[in-house]
């Protein structure tokens, strides 16, 4: 079983919010987050209600402010939990063309840096064979975050993103 607590100001002070399930909308639980706890299962948490904004992948520790989770404030208004039963393998296609056209490159482990490994800045499609995975905007898993599960990605609005600019990505292993 999945467990988060929300705080509302940093170091796990302030009202908290408790969850174990997917929430749509936490605006009733809480006014804004500025700490978290995740003690079991991984988390995917969003800017706004229903599943939308910016994503945040969390696994479980403890995050004492927002900046930890690479957050750009305090909102967070949905979350939800996920689970992966799996032999352990991972596999990903990236591609610099939408609908899986173009430069192609198929990975199985992390990748601190797209540009060194790919030559290429964008990612426009990809398909996520095996594995859960979690796209940055920059380079050394940094900026925006894109939870990515498997399925195919036909072009880079259908991960959400605004742009193609993809810098690195990681594996979640933390299960």
């Amino acid at each position: 079983m999945s467990k988060i607590i929300f705080y509302e100001d940093r170091n796990f002070q302030g009202r908290s919010y408790e969850c174990n399930t997917d929430c749509p909308d936490m605006h009733p639980h809480f006014s804004r987050c500025n700490s978290i706890k995740v003690q079991s299962g991984c988390w995917v948490l969003y800017e706004r209600p229903n599943y939308s904004g910016f994503q945040y992948v969390l696994t479980r520790g403890e995050y004492p402010e927002y900046q930890r989770w690479m957050g750009y404030n305090d909102s967070i208004r949905s979350c939800r939990t996920f689970s992966y039963q799996s032999d352990g393998s991972y596999r990903i296609r990236i591609y610099d063309r939408p609908d899986f056209q173009g430069q192609m490159m198929e990975f199985s482990d992390d990748c601190e840096s797209i540009h060194e490994n790919f030559q290429c800045r964008s990612v426009h499609s990809c398909n996520v064979m095996e594995g859960y995975w979690t796209f940055y905007e920059n380079p050394s898993y940094r900026g925006r975050q894109y939870f990515m599960p498997p399925g195919e990605y036909r072009k880079f609005s259908d991960w959400g993103a605004a742009c193609a600019t993809i810098g690195s990505f990681r594996r979640i292993t933390d299960f």
